[in-house]
């Protein structure tokens, strides 16, 4: 298969970004343009939560690339102009300014979209953190109040209520689970995670669902829980998960489900590939379809769909990682931990503050978590691989 003639990725995002800096790399020298519906140039997301909101980085640090090392990799580049059909047969994409774009090779890399809640759109003091702007607005406003809730304990929700405690301000963190990012972490440690949380001076309401926000003349007073019970607030953040951003792509006669559905090798038509947030591609070690939302996943997709477009026919197999950093607490986890998995120690110590767990179901290893132990966490990610068993003590309860 030869290379194609032109390449067009759609959004402007690290996986975009590493797409084509992956295609230069590789040595591919046709014309490439980078379509993106934000107005910056493309900027990594994981310090948003952290280092911008908190105002310890500003906006431009948090660009992927400098302008003069953007400009090296000699691609076109169209900001503020979101994608808003495609033609998959034509391989051609119509923009909301009425731009037509065409291409040989098409990558589709528009990430997600925060879910809101009923009259959040309406509601001053009612946030999102997605992009940088959401970032820059919390931030701002955040610098004249005093009592915070976070709708969402997950990976986003849980992140943010360390920031702004951090930055002085009263911060309740709600959410469903019985402990915190228990659908990632496991419940053993989910707990240890509210307990630094709670010893930091956050209040949780753990195992409570948010049925709306109230306000006063548009602006917010509260959250208001299933149970009845109101929150006051005056600054709502809304992190209670992300939608793919397919919206655009109905009719396009693409297989829309969670995500732009591909095969092995992130594929969704001929020509057309998927990268990022937005893919649900075919993974064959696990023999299911999977859609990943993290950083390191955006960088490795890009990576491989880039040696794709040349001709390289390769399945995307990955082990599943992600992090999160709270409270100076770094926490990794390769694989998939199942909430009724067994959990071993395999290095340190729970009481200690520093550890490495296992995570097998039917003594098949499944997760290895860190916790403040990069590089033993990264020696024991080899438990993962195909076929490997361990001899593990008996599993914590």
């Amino acid at each position: 298969m030869s290379s194609p003639a032109d390449v067009l990725v759609v959004g402007a995002s690290a996986a975009g970004l590493s797409t084509l800096a992956s295609l230069r790399r590789r040595g591919y020298t046709g014309p490439v343009t980078v379509l993106g519906a934000e107005r910056h140039p493309p900027y990594d997301r994981p310090p948003l939560s952290k280092q911008i909101l908190s105002g310890a980085w500003e906006p431009a640090r948090s660009h992927l690339r400098p302008g003069e090392a953007l400009s090296t990799l000699d691609a076109t580049f169209l900001l503020d102009d979101p994608a808003v059909t495609l033609d998959t047969a034509e391989r051609r994409v119509v923009t909301a300014s009425g731009r037509s774009l065409s291409a040989e090779a098409i990558v589709l890399a528009t990430g997600a979209q925060p879910r809101t809640l009923p009259g959040q759109a309406t509601t001053s003091g009612a946030h999102v953190l997605r992009t940088l702007d959401d970032a820059l607005a919390l931030r701002a406003e955040l610098a004249g109040v005093r009592q915070v809730a976070i709708v969402g304990d997950g990976v986003l929700g849980t992140e943010v209520a360390a920031t702004a405690r951090e930055m002085g301000h009263e911060v309740t963190l709600v959410g469903p689970q019985t402990t915190p990012m228990a659908a990632q972490l496991g419940p053993l440690v989910g707990r240890l995670l509210g307990e630094l949380h709670t010893g930091r001076g956050v209040r949780m309401r753990s195992g409570a669902a948010v049925s709306a926000l109230t306000s006063e003349s548009a602006r917010l007073t509260g959250v208001r829980l299933e149970s009845g019970e109101v929150l006051p607030a005056d600054v709502a953040v809304v992190a209670f998960g992300a939608a793919p951003a397919t919206g655009w792509l109905a009719g396009s006669g693409l297989v829309l489900d969670d995500g732009v559905v591909c095969d092995a090798r992130c594929r969704a038509a001929d020509g057309i590939y998927a990268v990022g947030d937005v893919c649900r591609w075919y993974h064959e070690t696990l023999a299911a379809t999977v859609r990943l939302e993290n950083r390191t996943n955006a960088g490795e997709q890009a990576d491989l769909v880039a040696a794709n477009i040349l001709g390289a026919e390769a399945a995307y197999t990955p082990v599943p990682y992600f992090w999160t950093d709270q409270f100076g607490i770094k926490i990794q986890v390769y694989g998939t931990p199942a909430p009724d998995a067994d959990v071993t120690v395999l290095d340190g110590d729970l009481a200690g503050g520093r550890f490495v767990v296992l995570y097998q179901r039917n003594g098949e290893p499944e997760a290895v978590l860190g916790w403040n132990m990069p590089k033993q966490t990264r020696l024991h990610r080899q438990l993962l691989g195909p076929g490997h068993s361990v001899h593990t003590p008996a599993a914590l309860t």
